[in-house]
C-alpha cells in the first residue's frame, strides 16, 4: 500500500538568512513521501538560489502576493498531499522523525487532523528556548479565550480545506486563528493531540511585539469568534494571559 503523501507549505520573502535551516529540516525527515511547496513573494535576495540547492522541493512559485495568508492559500491550492501542514521560512522541524510520527497517527482513517506542541527560541541563539506552547490540555472551549494550538503543529486532511475553506485574506494577523475555529468548531473535526514538539520557531512574527499589534490581534480574535457564531467577552479573553505567561515559565518540554 502506498504511503500517504504529506504536503508542507512554506512561504518565503527575502528569507536567505534562515531558509536553509527550514529546507534542510524537511530534507532530513525520515518519512519519504513529502511534498514541499515553496511560495515566494518575489524575493530580491538569494532566497531562490538557496531553494534551488535542495532537490527535495516539489514545487516553487515566485511572484508578488497580497500578504502572507494570500501566499499560504496559493501553496495550499498547489498542494496535492492527503494531509497539509505549514512550516514557516524561519522555522524548522524539532527533529527528523516529526513527519514519520505524524503520518503514523494520520494513518488512522478516523482521524481528520492532529495538533501538537511548538517551541520558540531566541532568533540569535536557537539553543535558548524562550517559550514552549503545549496543546496537551487544550480544548475547543479555549477558543473563547482566544487560545489555539500552534498553527505550525496543525496537520489536517486536504479534504478539510476543500470542504471548510482556506485562510480568510481579509484578516491581517489572525487568519490562522479564524481558520482553526472554523475547521475545528464548525467542521467538528476528529483531531488527536500528539504529545511532542513539532516545530522550533525563531522569536518574532506578525502577531507578536508591540502593544498596537497585541490590540489588533485581539480585535481580530473577537471578530473571528463572532463570525463563527461563538460568544465571549473581554473578561473571558483576559484570562488567556495566565496560560500564555506559563508558556514563558515552562521553557523545556
Amino acid at each position: 500500500m502506498e504511503k500517504m503523501k504529506i504536503s508542507i507549505v512554506t512561504t518565503t520573502y527575502n528569507s536567505a538568512a534562515t531558509i536553509a535551516d527550514t529546507l534542510r529540516s524537511v530534507a532530513d525527515q525520515s518519512y519519504n513521501n513529502i511534498e514541499h511547496v515553496i511560495v515566494d513573494g518575489a524575493s530580491t535576495d538569494n532566497t531562490l538560489d538557496i531553494v534551488s540547492r535542495f532537490p527535495h522541493v516539489s514545487t516553487v512559485i515566485s511572484e508578488k502576493d497580497k500578504g502572507i495568508y494570500n501566499a499560504m492559500n496559493k501553496g495550499f491550492r498547489l498542494a496535492t498531499g492527503d494531509y497539509i501542514g505549514i512550516l514557516n521560512s524561519d522555522d524548522f522541524f524539532t527533529d527528523d522523525k516529526v513527519i514519520e510520527r505524524v503520518a503514523s497517527v494520520l494513518s488512522d482513517p478516523n482521524i481528520d487532523a492532529v495538533i501538537g506542541d511548538a517551541k520558540v527560541v531566541d532568533k540569535n541563539n536557537i539553543e535558548k528556548v524562550v517559550r514552549y506552547s503545549s496543546a496537551k490540555n487544550w480544548t475547543p472551549r479555549q477558543f473563547l479565550k482566544g487560545i489555539m494550538p500552534a498553527h505550525a503543529s496543525y496537520y489536517a486532511r486536504k479534504s478539510v480545506y476543500d470542504q471548510h475553506g482556506l485562510f480568510r485574506e481579509d484578516y491581517k494577523i489572525c487568519a490562522d486563528y479564524e481558520l482553526m475555529v472554523r475547521h475545528i468548531h464548525h467542521g467538528k473535526l476528529n483531531y488527536k493531540y500528539m504529545d511532542m514538539c513539532f516545530v522550533t520557531m525563531r522569536a518574532g512574527g506578525a502577531s507578536n511585539g508591540s502593544l498596537r499589534k497585541i490590540i489588533d490581534r485581539n480585535k481580530e480574535i473577537m471578530r473571528a469568534i463572532r463570525q463563527n457564531g461563538l460568544k465571549t467577552n473581554v473578561f473571558r479573553m483576559a484570562t488567556k494571559f495566565v496560560p500564555r505567561m506559563m508558556e514563558f515559565v515552562k521553557t523545556t518540554p
